[in-house]
């Protein structure tokens, strides 16, 4: 007997990743190495979700903590681009799939195996993200979908083939929401979320409070920057995974970081999404506020326009593509000087840039002030608009301005 083919799945014990990885044994006869890896999820076992792919047939399983890698290597850039889809999601679900589809592509070559596989459904973004990250790191393996072809219309019908297989499955009744979520925040959809005039329930909400039950008191927090990267909350030193933490914990007390929005999907699909991103929120904030204190103007006009860029390049799965790793280096160089304090007041929902400092500021008090320290030459000021001001001069006395 030919020994079977062995396929990578990224597994997360759900209900949709374990009818996966038995439907591969049954249906495609592979031998399955299951890969479980935390970016900051709330709190799962891996451990026990290791075991428990070994148990429905794994012939191995890989449970990889992916934290600090996840915050130093790929959270460093999105906070240095200011990341956010359409000027308002923070790209949490996005950053994440890149680096799970490394660990895939690194456990492929180590087993020897000839697929790599994923349980996404075929009408949404994170299939894109993951198959385009594959094809980049290693174009030859093969990918498959299970939901994209197996007859497994709904959930129930899920369900039942799982029972019928003997898949252990986590609950029996039905979820009211996909929920997606890392050290950057959750993300929320479906159930009552999906009519747009559906106010989100409060339910949804795990790491923040309410805007109205947060704390009547606002509370002051410095972020200390180097380079663009925080390394310390309120004078206390820690790496940036300790700060996301902490960050959330402050900022989600406050009530910081929802999100409601209507979404475009790279498919072509509107999306009504929630998300809950207490400290990307904050930090994002403070990291922007730096910027215009430390950044040259025509930088920071430039970089304003390529963040955009960055950010629909990682939403449409282009992690590892060439321009973007080019806009990376952009943002890197951008970031050599961004080093300061930043002081925040969180209260009610709010985060308010409402202090910074910093020993490299391009900020210059003698020339911004009106007082008795003001040391600018008013008398430039002539010639300069003179010549601003000369083509507009030209055009209105030869062709004149149409007034309406």
């Amino acid at each position: 007997m030919s020994e079977k083919k062995k396929v990578v799945l990224a597994y997360s014990g759900g209900l949709d990743t374990s009818v996966v990885l038995k439907w591969l044994q049954v249906e495609k006869n592979l031998d399955v190495i299951a890969i479980c890896g935390n970016v900051g999820q709330d709190d799962e076992d891996l451990d026990f979700i290791k075991q428990k792919a070994l148990d429905m047939g794994a012939i191995a399983a890989d449970a990889v903590d992916m934290r600090e890698e996840y915050a130093d290597k790929y959270l460093t850039k999105a906070l240095a681009a200011n990341g956010l889809y359409e000027n308002k999601y923070p790209l949490l679900s996005a950053l994440s799939r890149p680096l799970l589809s490394k660990y895939m592509v690194d456990v492929a070559h180590k087993h020897g195996a000839d697929y790599i596989a994923h349980g996404c459904t075929g009408k949404g973004n994170d299939q894109v993200r993951f198959e385009t990250s594959i094809k980049a790191l290693d174009p030859k393996i093969e990918i498959l979908a299970p939901v994209r072809e197996w007859d497994l219309l709904t959930r129930d019908d899920e369900m039942d083939w799982a029972v019928a297989h003997g898949v252990p499955v986590p609950t029996t009744k039905k979820k009211p929401y996909s929920v997606d979520d890392n050290l950057w925040g959750r993300a929320i959809e479906c159930g009552v979320l999906e009519d747009p005039w559906n106010e989100p329930p409060e339910d949804i909400w795990t790491i923040s409070n309410s805007p109205e039950n947060a704390p009547d008191v606002p509370e002051y927090v410095e972020i200390t920057f180097k380079e663009g990267v925080p390394t310390a909350v309120n004078g206390e030193e820690m790496n940036f995974l300790s700060v996301i933490n902490k960050m959330n914990a402050i900022a989600g007390n406050h009530g910081v970081g929802r999100l409601d929005m209507i979404e475009d999907r790279m498919i072509g699909v509107k999306s009504r999404e929630c998300y809950e991103t207490p400290a990307a929120t904050a930090l994002i904030i403070a990291h922007k506020a730096l910027e215009t204190m430390c950044l040259e103007r025509e930088t920071l006009f430039t970089k304003l326009n390529l963040e955009h860029q960055w950010a629909h390049e990682v939403y449409f799965g282009k992690w590892f593509s060439p321009l973007k790793q080019a806009l990376d280096a952009f943002m890197a160089e951008t970031q050599r000087f961004v080093t300061g304090v930043v002081k925040i007041k969180f209260y009610k929902g709010n985060a308010t840039v409402v202090g910074m400092k910093s020993d490299v500021s391009l900020y210059d008090f003698c020339l911004a002030s009106y007082g008795a320290e003001d040391t600018f030459d008013r008398s430039a000021a002539k010639g300069f608009i003179d010549l601003t001001s000369l083509p507009i001069s030209v055009w209105a006395g030869v062709q004149g301005a149409k007034v309406e």
